[in-house]
């Protein structure tokens, strides 16, 4: 329950944040601890089945540039944010 109450104060900013993009990068490098948190949270392009299943299906959900709401996996909270 803390990593949610976590995660939803981290995209509460990345939503207020003038650059959503900026924030998400921002706030992965520091508060992530995700491999991909040095690259900004960015996980590159990835192809259907290389990802937990409901992260996918988040992911895929979402229109380029849209920001998710929080997606619970086996690995954690998380906050998506569609780049491509």
């Amino acid at each position: 329950a803390q990593a949610r109450e976590i995660a939803q104060k981290h995209l509460d900013a990345i939503r207020a944040a003038p650059d959503p993009k900026a924030a998400m990068a921002g706030l992965a490098k520091t508060e992530s601890d995700c491999s991909s948190a040095h690259k900004g949270g960015d996980l590159g392009m990835f192809k259907k089945g290389a990802m937990q299943k409901v992260f996918e299906d988040a992911t895929w959900a979402l229109a380029v540039g849209g920001l998710s709401e929080l997606v619970e996996t086996d690995s954690g909270v998380h906050v998506i944010l569609r780049t491509a």
